[in-house]
């Protein structure tokens, strides 16, 4: 099975984190955090940046490493590295998105994650508290 290797942004705001919904390809209209690929030479928080300039034109700072999701989809295998992370300039303007949300603790459950996100809702959750 094939192994795709992503970054995710856990954006925080105060009390709040941003969330994604995708809208594109097999898993459209599932939310996620925001991210993607890393590309060949970079480090991951080097496509971190870059992938949340391209997807949503906004810059953000790298912060703590929060955890890698290790998750079987049918066809591939993902390996996700979170970080938290932090908008430094801009605001986010969606690109590639259906729909965007900042979501409070309370809130975390109110949308539909995608099956790999929602392994680290709880731990996102007690973050936010």
């Amino acid at each position: 099975m094939k192994t795709v290797n992503v970054v995710a942004a856990v954006i925080f705001d105060g009390d709040r984190v941003f969330a994604t919904q995708r809208g594109y390809g097999p898993y459209k209209d599932g939310w996620e955090f925001p991210g993607g690929k890393v590309e060949s030479g970079e480090t991951p928080e080097e496509a971190l940046k870059r992938e949340i300039e391209e997807e949503l034109e906004t810059e953000i700072e790298v912060g703590e490493y929060i955890t890698t999701i290790e998750h079987d989809y049918p066809d591939f295998h993902l390996s996700m590295r979170c970080y938290r992370c932090r908008i430094t300039e801009g605001r986010p303007v969606l690109l590639e998105h259906e729909a965007a949300r900042w979501l409070t603790a309370d809130e975390l459950d109110s949308v539909a994650w995608l099956p790999a996100d929602i392994t680290i809702i709880n731990r996102i959750r007690e973050m936010l508290k």
